[in-house]
């Protein structure tokens, strides 16, 4: 692939909200280009062309064999489910397909098998790949450190068709936050609170969740002090934001041949 040549992007999920997004950002992109489309077997989108949605005709027609698309593609943005995204990636680490990752809800296991794909193939592995979101990260590494006494809680609301939480955002969020106190997240994190809950535990890390309508995504983290609070917010209102920042992930996986990177390393933020 020399310099001046698109990159070439397999997408999976390709009829569903995300896949949408992603080929919107790609045809609208002038150094990316659409050459592989993936989605279920059962889909009845298969066949149509991808950018159809859009009045537009890319020549590239959605598949369901996953071997065909990727071998057309030197990329894959990928975000469905864990299981689906770790046999793509299986077949991407054989093949030298780079991955971009935006799918949420992998266990430990999953994240290792995720980080034994990039010992052969370079990833892009992310929570959230909005621009924003990473940049309110950065923020919260930053509070974290200044107000290590303050009471910290965080609240993410979501769309009713979201099968996870917290959200991997929000979860991405408790992490930076515990690593920039020089802890672990496993060890403050309290998902639930029911009943005679007795005093908040000194250091401990609150998650509530919310699930309605067509919530994009919120994300806001409150640290609680003596006589004063600070919230950060992000506010989600559409899917561009993933999209465009999955294509900067793009790019910079361009440049790389193998590894595990994360948007703080798209974005140059560490």
């Amino acid at each position: 692939m020399s310099s001046t040549s698109p990159l070439r992007i397999a997408v999976a999920g390709a009829s569903g909200r995300m896949g949408h997004m992603l080929i919107e950002a790609i045809q609208a992109s002038a150094d990316c280009r659409l050459t592989a489309a993936l989605d279920q077997p059962a889909s009845p989108s298969l066949g149509q062309d991808a950018a159809a949605f859009l009045g537009q005709t890319s020549g590239v027609a959605i598949e369901a064999d996953l071997r065909s698309a990727l071998s057309k593609a030197d990329f894959l943005i990928d975000f469905t489910r864990p299981e689906g995204t770790l046999a793509h990636l299986q077949v991407c680490a054989e093949l030298g397909v780079k991955a971009v990752i935006g799918t949420t809800g992998f266990d430990d296991a999953g994240k290792a098998a995720i980080a034994a794909a990039a010992q052969k193939t370079a990833v892009v592995f992310a929570p959230n790949m909005s621009v924003g979101v990473n940049v309110t990260l950065k923020l919260l590494e930053l509070a974290a450190q200044a107000l290590p006494g303050y009471d910290i809680e965080i609240v993410e609301a979501h769309h009713k068709h979201k099968v996870d939480a917290p959200s991997g955002t929000a979860l991405k969020m408790g992490e930076v936050i515990a690593a920039a106190q020089n802890t672990a997240l496993a060890d403050r994190a309290v998902y639930e609170r029911y009943g005679h809950t007795g005093a908040r535990t000194p250091g401990s890390i609150g998650f509530a969740t919310i699930r309605g309508g067509d919530i994009v995504g919120d994300h806001t983290v409150l640290f609680a002090g003596t006589g004063e609070r600070i919230e950060i917010s992000h506010k989600s209102s559409s899917r561009a934001g993933y999209a465009e920042g999955s294509v900067q992930a793009v790019r910079f996986l361009a440049q790389q041949a193998t590894g595990l990177f994360d948007m703080f390393d798209v974005l140059r933020l560490r």
